[in-house]
């Protein structure tokens, strides 16, 4: 062992300087370039990272120019006679450098993989930017940003290139143990050397290897807590009973325009606390409606306006940020926060001005109301799916919003609980009396779910009522398709109330007004009947060109007129129950189509 253990000391503290430096430095810049959009990012990122890229002696050159006594903080200096360079202080400045790249770098990379819509939940539930970073960006970057600050610790520890430049090396003063082990060698001090060598590689790794063993023991600890939890089962299917209602008056008014690449939202309606389902194809918009209702996108220009309080205007440049706007957003995944107990997930919107006793009756109470008792304790992942849309929901409406904005809920369920869950949702928002709107694809989804309905096509609204007028008289075509049309012909108006369908080759009786600019005449599968009766109106022979099973339905491709000549020479699609099909599948050719006046639909282009 040498007699001088000054290298030991003075690594130790200017590693551990560097570290506590580059943490939060590192830390603070990662989460910031994640949120960066600037055109000169790449820039910007090259220079963080040039100390890992650039030679150690060449840094220690750089850093040399900036900081010597012509350099531009030399100069600063010079007047209070105080000198960086071949100082202690030269040895902290090199090893911040060149371990800052490690710790940015690491922090930047766990904080890009966390889901993004977390934080933006967590606004919708009124956290600010830096109590989303405390209590949802940190704890989940945890893991990663100790082994970031592990690594920028050996890093510092081990810096000899940049150090040597900057600070020399001067026994007692700057010089650290790496230097300590170059000039042991030098001198041919060989088991000063090894002894140094040793120290710097028990310490590097200490630090690794205890992080690693936290991260294991942590991982265990919650293993053994859920193993000793007595197990509580939930039956999915029992209906919520919806009691924690929210009093709330007046409606939401939205006119807004998004303009994005290849994509331009325009909608303008209003809505009332009658449930809205917004229901259109993918890419229709009609997620990106919800997200500028939450302020998670800002729109081009226009209003949004919830019970009388403006949340968005381009003129008057009002936009207020999600944590203001008392909104509830449930996300397709739900979004539930992964390092927070089900308890937990639910206070996090709540007024902190509440007292513990108080946020403990609320969660006892969103908990009842979800069928969840006893499983509050539970982190996310000991959920069924289910559960875990019940506990997000749970959240949204404790952080009592004004208006509940469901993004396809029910996406991700499989369709036997998603049917057991519809209806828990049903009794939900029917008692609710905040503004809500629901997105779906699905027709039959929404049209048991929501009372009123609007229809998107490519950014656009092209239909907005009650859903049995949205159903029963679709104004045009894309809308009929859009709610489950199959059977859609060109038309043009013959002596009223007669129209032509041109695709199927006969004239109609109708009984609905036939618009000026009629372009279509359409009726659903399932309303199509046959009949023994070849005089009836709108009557016509048919031949079965194939048929599609399923476990209830029979679907069934008919051809008018004449028989068909291939597959796909068919005219219409009729659905039935198969108790139908089986009375009629023997009969022989050809059968009797009825397309009844009433269930015709007339619809524009």
């Amino acid at each position: 062992m040498p007699a001088d253990l000054s290298p030991l000391w003075i690594s130790l503290k200017t590693a551990l300087l560097a570290t506590f430096v580059t943490f939060f430095l590192g830390i603070s810049t990662a989460y910031w370039m994640l949120r960066y959009r600037g055109k000169a990012k790449s820039l910007i990122e090259g220079i963080f990272v040039s100390p890992l890229i650039l030679p150690p002696t060449v840094v220690g050159f750089l850093l040399l120019l900036f900081f010597g006594r012509n350099g531009p903080v030399g100069k600063l200096m010079e007047p209070f006679n105080f000198s960086i360079v071949f100082t202690w202080y030269g040895a902290a400045i090199a090893a911040i450098v060149v371990s800052f790249p490690l710790m940015y770098k690491t922090a930047l990379g766990t904080f890009e993989q966390i889901d993004p819509k977390l934080l933006q939940v967590a606004r919708t539930l009124g956290a600010s930017e830096w109590v989303g970073f405390w209590r949802v960006t940190f704890p989940l970057g945890l893991p990663g940003i100790l082994a970031g600050t592990t690594l920028a610790f050996a890093r510092a520890l081990g810096e000899f290139g940049a150090t040597l430049m900057l600070a020399g090396n001067i026994p007692g003063q700057t010089q650290t143990i790496t230097m300590a082990i170059y000039f042991a060698v030098e001198s041919g001090a060989m088991d000063e050397a090894w002894f140094w060598s040793v120290v710097i590689i028990v310490t590097s790794l200490s630090g690794i290897i205890g992080v690693n063993f936290w991260q294991e023991l942590r991982q265990e600890r919650r293993k053994v807590r859920y193993k000793s939890r007595t197990s509580h089962q939930t039956n999915e299917c029992v209906l919520i009973n919806p009691t924690h209602l929210l009093n709330t008056h007046g409606g939401l008014i939205v006119d807004i325009e998004k303009k994005l690449p290849g994509f331009h939202l325009q909608v303008c309606f209003a809505t009332d606390n009658q449930t809205l389902g917004l229901l259109g194809g993918s890419g229709a918009g009609k997620s990106m409606i919800l997200r500028c209702i939450a302020g998670i996108e800002t729109p081009t220009k226009g209003q949004i306006i919830l019970n009388g309080r403006v949340l968005f205007d381009s003129q008057r440049g009002i936009n207020l940020p999600s944590r203001d706007r008392r909104v509830g957003l449930l996300v397709q995944n739900y979004a539930l926060f992964p390092h927070m107990t089900l308890a937990q997930n639910i206070a996090f919107g709540l007024p902190k001005q509440l007292s513990k006793s108080a946020i403990k009756q609320e969660i006892e109470s969103q908990l009842i109301l979800m069928q969840l008792e006893g499983l509050g304790d539970r982190y996310p992942h000991q959920l069924s799916g289910g559960q875990q849309q019940r506990v997000a929901l749970a959240r949204a409406l404790a952080s009592q919003p004004e208006a509940l904005l469901l993004d396809e809920p029910f996406s991700a369920l499989d369709t036997h609980l998603r049917s057991q869950l519809e209806q828990q949702m049903i009794g939900i928002l029917r008692e609710y009396q905040g503004i809500s709107l629901f997105v779906t694809h699905n027709m039959e989804e929404a049209y048991r779910v929501c009372p009123n309905l609007l229809v998107m096509e490519q950014g656009r609204e092209v239909h907005h009522g009650s859903r049995y007028e949205v159903f029963q008289h679709p104004n045009t075509v894309s809308v009929a398709q859009l709610t489950g049309c199959k059977n859609v012909s060109r038309a043009c108006s013959q002596a009223s109330p007669i129209v032509e369908a041109i695709d199927w080759d006969c004239h109609l009786q109708v009984r609905e007004p036939i618009p000026h600019s009629l372009a279509y005449v359409g009726i659903r599968a399932h309303q199509i009947s046959f009949t023994d009766n070849p005089e009836r109106e709108n009557t016509f022979p048919c031949w079965l060109v194939r048929s599609s099973e399923t476990p209830h339905r029979m679907t069934l491709f008919l051809k008018l007129h004449s028989p068909p000549n291939n597959p796909q020479d068919y005219h219409l699609q009729a659905e039935l129950f198969k108790e139908k099909w089986l009375r009629i599948m023997d009969r022989p050719s050809p059968w009797y189509v009825s397309l009844e006046p009433i269930r015709l639909m007339v619809m524009e282009g």
